[in-house]
C-alpha cells in the first residue's frame, strides 16, 4: 500500500484540479450517496464494532452511526447556503467598492482516525470534506481491523478512489502519508501523536485540525444531586468502557458527599449493567492486550473504593473507583482511557480549590461540573477546556449544531455542523470596485489629505 500512496494523492490532486468538486450540486450528490451507503452498510458496521470492541448494536448506533447520519443530513440541508458568496459591509473609505466573503475548498485532505470510535471519528470529518468540496484520503486505525476493513469496502463501493480513498496500515503507512503534501490534515488521537502530525504538516505549512485528548475533570460539589450525578457519571465512564476522548477522567469531589457518591455510583452500576456486569452485552472490552495491561496497572497497589475485578482472557476491567491516589502517579498524570476512576477529595473552599487544581494542569478536552448551575458557570469562567457540560457528561458531542474541538494540549480547530464545512474551507475576502468613477484621494501626491484622514 505504501507504494500506492503517492499515486492516490496525485490522482486526487488531478481530480481536484478538474474543478468537479467546486459544483455544489456535485457535493450534494456525493452526500446523498454517502447517506445511502450508511443505510446499506449499517448492519455490517455494527457487527464489526461488536467484533473489535464488544460494542452493542445500541451503543454502536447511538455513539457512531447516528452521529454521522445526523451530520450528513445537516450538510445536505445547509451546504448550498454555506457555499454562497456573501456580501458584507464596506466602510465609506472604500467607496465605490463592494466587499464579499467567498468560500473555497482547501483541496486534498488527509483524515487520520483512532480506534476508540473508529467509524464516527473517521467518517464525521469526511462529511465536512465532501461538503466543502475537498477530496479525501482516509486512514483508519489498524487496532480495529474488522471495522477498518468494512469501512474500506463501503468507501470503495461508494466513491471513486480519485475522490475518496481508504489507505490501511501501521506506523510505516502513517509516516508515508505524512511525507506527502496535503492541503489539510485532520487528525484525531493522542497529544503525543498530534505533535508528530503537526511537525509533519509544518514542513509544507499545511493547516491542521487536531482533536486530541487529555485528562477531563469531573467535578462533584456538595450541592449536586448525587443520585443523578452518579448515574450520569457512571454511564459516561462505562460508555465504550471509558475508551472515549471526552470520558470523565478523574473526579474532584467535595468531602461531605464522597461516601454518598460511592454508594450511589455502585447502585448506578447495578442499574446500568445488572448484578453480573461481566456478562452484560452492553459492557465494552479493552481494545487489545496492551490497553488491558496499561489500564489494569492503575489498579495495582491502589486503594479501591469500588470495583477492581479483572479478567485478562476477556480484556475485561470492572469500573473502579480509586481513593486519593498520589497526584504524581501514572493514573493522575496519564490519560486513563479505560474504566478506572481516581477520586480526589476536596476540602475547604470548593470552587477555588477545583479551579486551582484544573488550571495547574494541561487544558482538557472536556470539563464536567455537577452542582448548582451558577457555580458551574463560575468554574467554566475561570477555567479552560475544549467543551463540557454542567450536570451532565459526554452529551455536548451529540449536538451537531455546536462545534466540537480542543484547546491547548487537547487540540486545535473545531468541527461538527457548519464548523466541519469551515474546517475544510478557506474564507476568501474579495473587493469588487466599479470603474465608472475613480476617486483621486488614494493616489500620490495625496491631495486633500486632511479630508482623507477624517474618513479613515
Amino acid at each position: 500500500m505504501i507504494e500506492n500512496i503517492h499515486k492516490i494523492r496525485q490522482a486526487q490532486s488531478d481530480f481536484f484540479r478538474s474543478e468537479a468538486t467546486l459544483d455544489v450540486s456535485f457535493r450534494r450528490k456525493m452526500l446523498e450517496r454517502f447517506a445511502e451507503a450508511l443505510d446499506k452498510w449499517e448492519e455490517r458496521l455494527c457487527d464489526a464494532l461488536w467484533t473489535d470492541l464488544h460494542k452493542s448494536y445500541e451503543e454502536a448506533y447511538l455513539t457512531e452511526i447516528s452521529i454521522v447520519k445526523a451530520e450528513v443530513k445537516t450538510h445536505l440541508r445547509k451546504v448550498k447556503q454555506w457555499s454562497k458568496r456573501r456580501r458584507v459591509a464596506t466602510p465609506l473609505k472604500l467607496f465605490p467598492s463592494q466587499s464579499y466573503v467567498v468560500k473555497e475548498p482547501l483541496g486534498n485532505a488527509l483524515i487520520i482516525a483512532p480506534w476508540n470510535y473508529p467509524m464516527q471519528l473517521l467518517l464525521n470529518p469526511l462529511v465536512g470534506a465532501i461538503s466543502a468540496g475537498c477530496t479525501a484520503v482516509l486512514k483508519p486505525s489498524p487496532y480495529v481491523p474488522t471495522v477498518s476493513g468494512v469501512i474500506a469496502e463501503m468507501i470503495k463501493e461508494t466513491f471513486d478512489e480519485e475522490y475518496v480513498a481508504v489507505v490501511q496500515g501501521n506506523r510505516d503507512v502513517n509516516k508515508a502519508l505524512l511525507d506527502e503534501r496535503w492541503d489539510m490534515i485532520f487528525f484525531t488521537g493522542s497529544p503525543s501523536l498530534g505533535k508528530t502530525v503537526m511537525a509533519a504538516a509544518a514542513r509544507h505549512l499545511t493547516p491542521v485540525v487536531l482533536e486530541l485528548g487529555g485528562k477531563s475533570p469531573c467535578i462533584v460539589d456538595k450541592s449536586a444531586d448525587i443520585k443523578v450525578a452518579a448515574r450520569r457519571i457512571a454511564w459516561g465512564k462505562t460508555l465504550n468502557s471509558g475508551q472515549t476522548c471526552i470520558a470523565p477522567d478523574y473526579i474532584l469531589i467535595h468531602k461531605e458527599v464522597k461516601d454518598e457518591f460511592v454508594r450511589a455510583f455502585a447502585e448506578a452500576m447495578r442499574e446500568l449493567h445488572g448484578d453480573d456486569l461481566k456478562a452484560d452485552r452492553y459492557y465494552v472490552r479493552m481494545v487489545n492486550d496492551k490497553a488491558f495491561k496499561r489500564v489494569a496497572s492503575y489498579i495495582d497497589g491502589a486503594k479501591v473504593l469500588y470495583g477492581g475485578d479483572m479478567d485478562a482472557s476477556e480484556r475485561y476491567i470492572e469500573p473502579t473507583l480509586l481513593d486519593n491516589p498520589s497526584l504524581d502517579s501514572p493514573v493522575m498524570t496519564e490519560e486513563i482511557f479505560g474504566p478506572v476512576f481516581p477520586m480526589i477529595t476536596i476540602e475547604g473552599e470548593f470552587v477555588d480549590s477545583v479551579v486551582d487544581f484544573v488550571t495547574s494542569r494541561e487544558k482538557p478536552l472536556a470539563l464536567y461540573y455537577f452542582g448548582r448551575e451558577q457555580d458551574g458557570w463560575e468554574v467554566v469562567r475561570r477555567t479552560s477546556s475544549g467543551g463540557g457540560c454542567i450536570n451532565d457528561v459526554i452529551m455536548h458531542i451529540a449536538n451537531e449544531h455546536v462545534a466540537f474541538g480542543g484547546v491547548g494540549n487537547s487540540g486545535m480547530g473545531r468541527y461538527h455542523g457548519r464548523d466541519s464545512f469551515e474546517a475544510f474551507s478557506h474564507t476568501r475576502s474579495m473587493i469588487a470596485t466599479v470603474t465608472w468613477i475613480d476617486l483621486p484621494f488614494r493616489y500620490m501626491p495625496y491631495k486633500v489629505f486632511s479630508l482623507v484622514k477624517k474618513l479613515l
